[in-house]
């Protein structure tokens, strides 16, 4: 039987990626956290010594089970990492190890810096790093569609085999206006997507309660989970809003839940994916994946030396 994601403690999390990693939030019911930040933000307090927070570790101090990095052109030269307030990092195994969660890494079809394009020998190298699930999606204005994520989708499966994490699917428009519709998502499944993203009702025009229903249980049956993602820039708004996304969701089926990356730089506000956290799953799992956080020390020194 699988392990719930929300029965793993700080080792097993982090430990966690690929289809073990789909499969464990499946086991979940519907109660999991997901912070999008960007690679190369340490929001609160950064000095000009270096030391600070990162975004990662404010959205698993405040419940998130899995953190994606966004932008990672940023932060990735292709062979290291530089993130602000921990150091260098040569893998994603590594990095995970110090946060204490699995990390995703968005890669795009559209128009963006080669090094985030969605392409089989980038995603490669990503998941020899250790990068535990791959999100296939676009940021606004880069021209993502449907259709370029099914292909990329069916591209990276091809060349990554059976295990690789990949969730595939739009959040927004992404500068491509087209409809919402289930034959849409299906496809990203048909296309070897064990994940797939669509944006919760509430947050993007056309989306409705219904429409999502329809999709959520469309995509499922076929075979996959479905995220439920909050990135038009919700993640920042007030906090009575949340228990109408929160429950809205669960009611609807969606087996994890995104917290996009604007507001505080690179971030979504904490406080809001804290509130989600415990209208999905209380206070009792909520307190228990904050307890879980806080920075490892890398061996030989304090993390960031």
């Amino acid at each position: 039987m699988t392990t719930r994601i929300l029965d793993l403690d700080r080792d097993q999390l982090c430990a966690l990626r690929g289809r073990e990693l789909t499969a464990a939030v499946a086991a979940a019911e519907g109660r999991t956290m997901v912070g999008e930040v960007f690679a190369e933000r340490a929001a609160m307090i950064p000095n000009p010594g270096g030391r600070g927070v990162h975004n990662m570790e404010l959205v698993s101090a405040f419940g998130a089970d899995i953190v994606v990095l966004n932008l990672i052109e940023r932060a990735w030269d292709g062979e290291k990492l530089t993130l602000p307030g921990l150091g260098e990092f040569t893998s994603f195994t590594e990095l995970a190890q110090v946060i204490g969660r699995p990390i995703g890494i968005n890669l795009e079809p559209g128009d963006v810096p080669e090094i985030r394009r969605a392409k089989p020998e980038h995603a490669k190298k990503l998941i020899d790093m250790g990068a535990a699930m791959l999100c296939i999606t676009a940021n606004p204005g880069t021209g993502g569609s449907f259709e370029g994520m099914a292909r990329v989708t069916e591209e990276l499966r091809k060349g990554l085999g059976d295990d690789a994490a990949l969730w595939s699917g739009k959040m927004h428009h992404a500068g491509h206006v087209e409809r919402v519709t289930v034959p849409k998502l299906t496809a990203l499944v048909d296309a070897g997507a064990d994940g797939v993203v669509m944006p919760l009702p509430g947050t993007m025009p056309g989306v409705t309660r219904e429409l999502a229903a329809e999709g959520v249980a469309a995509v499922q049956d076929a075979g996959a989970i479905v995220m439920g993602a909050i990135g038009t820039s919700q993640e920042g708004s007030h906090a009575n809003v949340v228990p109408q996304l929160a429950l809205n969701a669960k009611e609807i089926g969606f087996d994890a839940h995104h917290f996009g990356d604007s507001y505080i730089p690179g971030m979504c506000d904490p406080e809001l994916l804290y509130a989600y956290s415990v209208a999905i799953r209380g206070r009792r799992h909520t307190w228990n994946r904050m307890a879980l956080s806080g920075r490892r020390p890398r061996s030989g020194g304090p993390a960031g030396s």
